[in-house]
């Protein structure tokens, strides 16, 4: 095998004995590097990984204008408002407004007016989610702007947004569930990862960091990477069989390489094993919205279904059991009305 001084590639020997590569370059994810270490399929893709993992051009370095919007975002970062933040908050709400200071930095905070906003949501008509996140943080943003004193109003307040379409990720059905279930048996990892989902009720960011550590008298000790909220599930009869077959490691779900899986990555595999199985557009989070439907659908109350999912307020909750919640109605709906039918049918007129 060929011997090559090639920043960032690492190596490591999987389960099956076999050699693998990858492109690990700090703060950006594991890239796999196929074929032999030196071929062209092997330098190839090496090429590509650099590219991809190029950084871009941090619009902190940029010089910075008085009274910019890169000033003001610099200002909001450091603000008590978005230090309260939890960091996996924090994030997220970086990337976001990186990417307009890096479009939009250099202009003056009080020179930016409402129909300008507008004219930036709607060219992101294509990603709706994404405009109203963006107008989100930019609220908070401009807030600060009138506080400081850079100019008089906010002009987000004035904005609008096209309406969303509801839906967001499909609850899986029972149907879904079984169609799964058939094409990956028992054993598999992808029955494994059907199993931590639906029988703990917790996002992909929590399933995928669950390993044997994790287990004790019963039960899985989860901290919620979201909300920090600590659980402690008990196994369902069903996930621990599949438990039983996986329980070497101190992470339960490994990718083909026999390491763990990022929350991206982890959904791409999973969508991909749905589609195999026949299902399109289901998700890991459809899974959380169908334990919860179970839950409901077995009588368990709102306060009971959040200390399973973790769920802090009544209104997430019934985000995931309005359909549970629809069917249970409308069969003591029914009930009354033929309870009603059967005693005028009994009433013989005089």
């Amino acid at each position: 095998m060929a011997k090559l001084d090639l920043k960032y590639v690492q190596a490591f020997t999987d389960r099956h004995g076999r050699q693998r590569h990858y492109y690990r370059r700090p703060g950006f994810g594991r890239i796999a590097l196929p074929g032999e270490v030196g071929s062209a399929e092997f330098m190839a893709a090496y090429a590509n990984a650099e590219a991809r993992a190029r950084p871009a051009a941090d619009p902190a370095k940029r010089p910075v204008q008085p009274r910019s919007i890169n000033a003001l975002i610099i200002e909001y970062y450091t603000s008590a408002s978005f230090r309260s933040l939890r960091p996996t908050s924090q994030t997220p709400y970086r990337r976001v407004l990186d990417r307009f200071r890096e479009k939009h930095g250099d202009k003056g905070v009080a020179s930016i007016q409402s129909h300008h906003l507008n004219a930036i949501f709607h060219a992101m008509a294509a990603t709706p989610h994404a405009a109203a996140n963006l107008r989100k943080r930019l609220r908070k943003v401009f807030q600060l702007g009138v506080r400081l004193g850079w100019r008089p109003d906010n002009p987000v307040r004035e904005t609008e947004l096209d309406p969303i379409k509801k839906g967001g990720h499909i609850p899986w059905s029972e149907d879904n569930i079984e169609a799964f279930e058939t094409r990956w048996a028992s054993g598999t990892r992808e029955r494994l990862a059907l199993a931590l989902l639906l029988y703990t009720g917790q996002r992909r960011s929590d399933v995928v960091g669950m390993g044997r550590q994790h287990v004790s008298g019963g039960r899985i000790s989860v901290v919620q990477v979201k909300t920090e909220a600590r659980l402690k599930i008990r196994i369902h009869p069903k996930l621990q069989i599949e438990l039983n077959q996986h329980l070497d490691g101190l992470t339960f779900l490994l990718t083909q390489y026999s390491a763990p899986f990022t929350p991206a990555g982890f959904t791409q595999w999973f969508v991909e094993s749905a589609v195999e199985a026949g299902l399109s557009r289901r998700t890991p989070h459809g899974l959380r919205k169908a334990a919860s439907r179970r839950l409901a659908e077995a009588g368990c109350s709102a306060k009971q279904i959040g200390a399973i999912t973790g769920h802090k307020t009544l209104s997430e909750i019934e985000n995931y059991t309005r359909d549970a919640d629809q069917v249970r109605l409308m069969d003591s709906a029914m009930d009354l009305l033929e309870e009603a039918e059967t005693r005028t049918a009994s009433v013989k007129p005089v």
